[in-house]
């Protein structure tokens, strides 16, 4: 399977991508301080960690007969400090509200997303260690 993207310069610091008829805007701070355009590259890779783990772990939780109520994933990611820079420290926080979740399948679908079917986590742990925690908002 083959996957494509075309990239278009705007000018300056702009990029328009289109994927698959999407179009998604890239930026970075112009020289006169202007607020970019779009987000920078590299946090669109903490975006498609996000969106990978995220859609396995959803998956996994219907699977398993689990009602999950809201989702939301935050990630913090460090770069390293000389060029080329990149991300080698990542943690991710899995946040869910749950009337009656049971954490041992909460961690199971994670620990399969990260380790099994999740493509955007298997590239990073070449270069970068991965850590996950779960938190767990109780609803009525």
């Amino acid at each position: 399977m083959q996957h494509t993207s075309t990239t278009s310069w705007l000018g300056d610091m702009k990029f328009d991508t289109e994927i698959s008829g999407h179009h998604l805007i890239t930026d970075a701070p112009s020289s006169d301080g202007s607020s970019p355009a779009g987000p920078g590259p590299k946090r669109l890779l903490l975006s498609a960690l996000a969106g990978c783990t995220g859609t396995d772990v959803i998956s996994i939780l219907k699977k398993m007969r689990q009602e999950v109520e809201g989702f939301k994933i935050d990630i913090q990611a460090e770069l390293t400090d000389e060029h080329p820079m990149y991300y080698n420290l990542i943690h991710i926080i899995y946040e869910f509200t749950a009337k009656n979740p049971d954490l041992d399948k909460y961690e199971k679908a994670i620990s399969l997303s990260q380790e099994k079917y999740c493509g955007v986590s298997f590239m990073f742990s070449h270069f970068a260690k991965i850590t996950h925690e779960i938190k767990i908002i109780k609803s009525s």
